[in-house]
């Protein structure tokens, strides 16, 4: 299955002043089938070192010596790993702390080795171990599950794919293409992103089943759960994993999750499962400039789940559902605003952490809120996810009065349109957005 980190992994391989890379993201996002990909291709040699699978091998890192490690890996994996030749692929590290410890050194002792290693529910095991990252040494990659792009190409809409790569003002799709998108728009709604329920319905294009794969990755996190937390810490995060999905598109309240736990238990388990990237906050901010962190507000946000398609599980919502009827009404619009915010963050830097941001005023009879905020050529553009054309858009009008943004973005499920100081981008555009926006204001100036 094709993904575009592959691109990102071979910049790196060809980097001179590369550093070992921790590919990191939540479990069963498609870490380890990549990267192994990656290291048969564009590698003499691939040597994969899983700690889940092969425990023996932590032991070879008793030492923080490279060629002392590299030495015992080679006698017990009977493979020779030579530099500039071999990738070394330490799986699973999250079991194996001290070989973190040891990417600083491969980078400092041994740099002409090509290292890189993969790790899920990472915060867990290292809290535990109270251990510290070796910041500057090592390279963090940040992987997701598919994004809408990723799932065309995987499902064999590969047309489709560079449809969208190719829209511009003057390029846009007539509306029978328009409608065929929105229809693949729906079925990843479905299926998600997830590699596992997208090669299920490549091979059998059968819905129902998808809906069993997710179950059973849903099984998996929470096993994964009860293997790194104690007991209370447990519950907590079964209680927040359960309620983010149900909570989409709200202001996120912890006594809605169980009143009957104190705010900061729930607290803790929600940055875990942030940091683990099965969960993400949206914060709230103002639009005055950029970065938009600066004016977040920590105690006001919303969250949006890891996978579309988990989303719709967790929450009961059934494939029929959401073919049927309106996309955007699913849900009271949370499924829509899901979608919308995974493409965001699909498409954002892949070294860095994802970060989603909202606006919102809170007066006494009038209230306002912008669903996200996307940061581009200085300004914060205000984003609205919408049912049809009609709508007063009422919050962006409020925030453009207020703030310097040229223009708003509205998703839905019309077409592309230009109706200053509002552009319309169907949720299948949602990766053009920065493109459109360049050409918006270049021609505007």
């Amino acid at each position: 299955m094709k993904r575009d980190i592959d691109n990102v992994l071979l910049t790196w391989k060809n980097d001179p002043q590369r550093r070992p890379l921790l590919v990191r993201g939540a479990r069963q996002v498609g870490k380890s089938y990549s990267i192994t990909q990656f290291g048969q291709k564009e590698f003499s040699n691939l040597t994969i070192i899983n700690f889940e699978q092969r425990p023996e091998f932590k032991t070879c890192f008793d030492t923080l010596n490279p060629k002392e490690i590299i030495g015992t890996i080679s006698l017990l994996s009977k493979s020779d790993i030579t530099p500039g030749k071999t990738l070394l692929f330490l799986d699973e590290i999250q079991e194996c702390p001290k070989a973190i410890t040891a990417l600083r050194y491969f980078y400092e002792q041994m740099p002409e080795l090509h290292v890189i290693a993969a790790g899920s529910l990472l915060e867990f095991t290292l809290a535990q171990e109270n251990f510290k990252m070796p910041v500057g040494r090592i390279q963090y990659l940040y992987m997701k599950p598919l994004s809408f792009c990723e799932f065309l190409d995987a499902v064999g809409e590969h047309k489709a794919r560079e449809l969208i790569e190719n829209i511009a003002w003057g390029n846009l799709p007539n509306e029978t293409i328009h409608q065929y998108l929105v229809t693949l728009v729906k079925k990843y709604a479905i299926v998600g992103g997830m590699p596992s329920a997208a090669a299920e319905y490549i091979s059998s294009g059968n819905l129902g089943r998808c809906h069993q794969i997710q179950s059973i990755i849903i099984q998996t996190y929470r096993a994964d759960f009860g293997k790194y937390a104690g007991k209370t810490k447990y519950n907590n995060l079964q209680k927040i994993f359960y309620a983010a999905p149900k909570m989409v598109g709200k202001k996120f309240k912890y006594s809605q999750v169980d009143d009957s736990i104190q705010s900061r238990d729930l607290k803790e388990a929600l940055e875990l499962l942030e940091r683990a990237g099965v969960v993400y906050r949206v914060k709230q901010t103002i639009g005055e400039g950029l970065p938009l962190e600066a004016n977040a507000n920590e105690r006001h946000f919303k969250v949006v789940f890891l996978d579309t398609g988990l989303m719709q599980n967790i929450c009961g919502l059934t494939s029929e559902t959401l073919m049927t009827e309106d996309f955007i009404q699913v849900n009271s619009g949370a499924v829509a605003e899901q979608f919308t915010a995974q493409e965001l963050m699909a498409y954002q830097d892949v070294y860095r952490d994802g970060s989603l941001y909202y606006w919102a005023r809170e007066e006494r009879s009038s209230n306002a809120e912008v669903d996200y905020l996307a940061p581009y050529s200085g300004y914060a553009f205000p984003i609205e996810v919408k049912a049809g054309k009609t709508g007063t858009l009422r919050s962006m009008h409020l925030f453009l009065e207020k703030y310097p943004a040229p223009v708003g973005i509205r998703i839905s499920q019309q077409p592309f349109s230009k109706n200053p100081p509002v552009i319309s981008v169907p949720f299948y555009g949602i990766a053009k957005i920065p493109h459109l926006l360049r050409d918006y204001l270049a021609k505007k100036e």
